[in-house]
């Protein structure tokens, strides 16, 4: 059945423009969306313009942070007050996935259901519980909400997103084996490769949050200093993560990823800045400007253990504050370890803002009566 309304010859739909941390997308209530998967996919690639790399018949960004979306609808589950649809779109190409999270956008949900009445503020702060539903992932999400209204203005910053803001306070409840089903899917915290054209190759696969694959850069002959143009303009180095990413991905049981966007792949080095770790994570295929909030709560997990390839570069804070270094700054992640050293929890701050509201528009040809 056909939502939205007419408008000339195109459905008109009810969207946000968001930025959640440091990823941006359009936001959609759940009920002004085609309830057909194929058709929901359909308006999600004309909404954002894809398949194109400059999406220039669409709303999206023409790159991988900023063409994304969130489709947001109420809790149907016992204490769960919203459910969380997380897709990845990709400029060029004509998928859109919804197995991975994404703990960036995760930040606009609660600011969204705030703005559109779908949910009620509490008080001077707002604690809603949500539910990730690509993953089944839960996380308790703090707001500002002073005089009952949202607030995005505040004192707030986080790297690889200019100015400040209010603080959105996210706290995972379980994050473990989000997608590959075990915190290490291997069974270890350390695994060799025999990669083709290169020789062997220790890597940590590992998925608290987001699957990845994180490898010492020294071992691939890089720094993880290197620049994230220097690093996107390195085929060599990416075709070669590539032949780890796939064989890596069918150690993790996650089977043929060559058209997925998961596992995320992570070269780690030394902090240069007072962190604990220092890193360049391609989100698969592109050098990301920062790092993603699930990649650094996955990287800071294989900082405390003892034998992973973070375990000999990581430097322990004296905190529990996990300071990971990325492109444009550092990503700091609060890690609740048990009395036997497992992660129990993790916590961080993001920030998010409502940048448009209206309608996108969907051309017939895609969404018909």
């Amino acid at each position: 059945m056909r939502k939205g309304h007419k408008m000339g010859s195109q459905t008109a739909v009810p969207a946000m423009l968001m930025r959640g941390g440091s990823s941006k997308g359009l936001f959609f209530a759940a009920a002004d969306l085609p309830s057909e998967t194929a058709v929901r996919d359909a308006v999600l690639l004309a909404a954002m313009g894809s398949p194109d790399p400059r999406q220039i018949d669409g709303v999206g960004g023409a790159h991988p942070l900023t063409s994304k979306v969130g489709i947001v609808s109420p809790g149907r589950e016992p204490g769960v007050d919203l459910e969380f649809l997380f897709a990845q779109l990709q400029p060029a190409k004509d998928t859109v996935d919804t197995q991975p999270n994404c703990g960036n956008m995760l930040a606009a949900v609660v600011p969204f259901a705030l703005e559109t009445g779908m949910a009620k503020a509490q008080g001077e702060e707002t604690t809603l519980r949500v539910l990730t539903l690509n993953t089944g992932m839960l996380s308790d999400i703090t707001v500002c909400t002073p005089g009952g209204q949202i607030a995005y203005e505040g004192d707030a910053r986080i790297d690889g997103v200019p100015g400040t803001a209010a603080p959105v306070r996210i706290r995972f409840l379980d994050t473990e084996g989000s997608v590959a089903g075990s915190l290490l899917p291997t069974g270890q915290a350390k695994d060799v490769f025999d990669i083709e054209g290169f020789g062997k190759l220790e890597a940590t696969c590992i998925d608290n949050g987001m699957p990845m694959v994180l490898v010492r850069a020294q071992d691939v002959g890089r720094s993880a200093y290197e620049t994230v143009a220097d690093m996107n303009a390195d085929n060599e180095l990416k075709a070669l993560l590539e032949k780890l990413r796939l064989q890596a991905a069918l150690a993790m049981g996650l089977g043929d990823v060559s058209q997925k966007n998961y596992p995320k792949m992570c070269l780690l080095n030394r902090p240069l800045h007072g962190g604990a770790v220092h890193t360049r994570c391609f989100i698969p295929h592109v050098c990301h400007d920062a790092i993603g909030v699930l990649a650094a709560v996955t990287v800071a997990t294989a900082c405390v253990m003892d034998n992973s390839v973070a375990a000999g570069l990581a430097e322990t804070p004296p905190s529990g504050s996990w300071s990971v270094e990325h492109p444009s700054g550092e990503f700091s992640v609060a890690l609740e370890v048990d009395a036997a050293g497992k992660v129990a929890g993790a916590a961080l701050i993001r920030t998010a803002r409502n940048l448009m509201r209206g309608e996108v528009l969907i051309p017939a040809s895609v969404w018909c009566k």
